[in-house]
């Protein structure tokens, strides 16, 4: 059985370019509703400096304050849209893994030898 730092790092392995997850969302995927919290802890994580962090926002689209400039530039160049306030268009933008390309990770398939 995956951690849940390893289920987190699954779910936002997979936001597409271009769209955004809310920390609450990828919490609600894992089965964890109440647990948006620590999926922001998880960020802290040293292993996961590689992941698409800067797609995860707040529920009302509004980005990380620690590190607001980065985030914003980077999804700016990704396409994003934002309104007056900064805040990310989120009835645009939001990542439907149902109706959005989702890669595939190989650790999904089963081994067969």
């Amino acid at each position: 059985m995956k951690s849940f730092n390893e289920q987190v790092y699954d779910i936002v392995a997979r936001i597409p370019a271009g769209r955004v997850a809310t920390y609450g969302q990828i919490a609600n995927m894992m089965g964890r509703p109440r647990m948006a919290r620590f999926v922001g802890y998880a960020s802290n994580n040293k292993n996961s400096w590689h992941l698409p962090w800067h797609r995860v926002v707040f529920k009302d689209g509004s980005l990380c304050s620690g590190y607001f400039d980065e985030q914003y530039r980077q999804l700016k160049s990704e396409g994003i849209k934002f309104d007056k306030e900064k805040r990310v268009k989120m009835d645009e933008f939001q990542w439907n893994p149902e109706r959005d390309s989702v890669p595939m990770d190989v650790r999904d398939f089963p081994l067969v030898f």
